[in-house]
């Protein structure tokens, strides 16, 4: 190994330290951030609007009176179920997203999030 360092690590392990610290609160303030953001997702045309959190908390279901038949309950549920899963797999890409451009695509590393 060579003196002062890591192979690949750019710098001696203070230079690494520093980094990773500064990573750390990046990834802590981005993640408050991202509690306060949302996104929306819809299903049946616009029927179903949900809105999620980066935080994955559903903050917001809205449904459209003429989608509300009680007789077909089922279709109800299925669109609600469909907004949700849309809204919270969009909450997760954009925390993914705005992850990655802090870690540098090291997010697949376990226990980092």
């Amino acid at each position: 190994m060579a003196k002062g360092g890591f192979p690949g690590f750019g710098g001696n392990m203070g230079n690494l330290m520093k980094k990773a610290q500064k990573m750390q609160k990046d990834m802590e303030k981005l993640q408050a951030e991202l509690q306060e953001r949302s996104v929306e997702a819809t299903a049946g045309g616009g029927a179903i609007t949900v809105v999620a959190t980066g935080k994955k908390e559903i903050k917001e279901i809205t449904i459209k009176p003429e989608v509300v038949d009680p007789d077909d309950v089922e279709m109800l549920q299925d669109l609600i179920l469909a907004a949700v899963n849309e809204a919270l797999r969009k909450a997760d890409e954009m925390v993914n997203s705005e992850m990655g451009k802090i870690t540098g695509g090291l997010g697949g590393l376990p226990g980092l999030f």
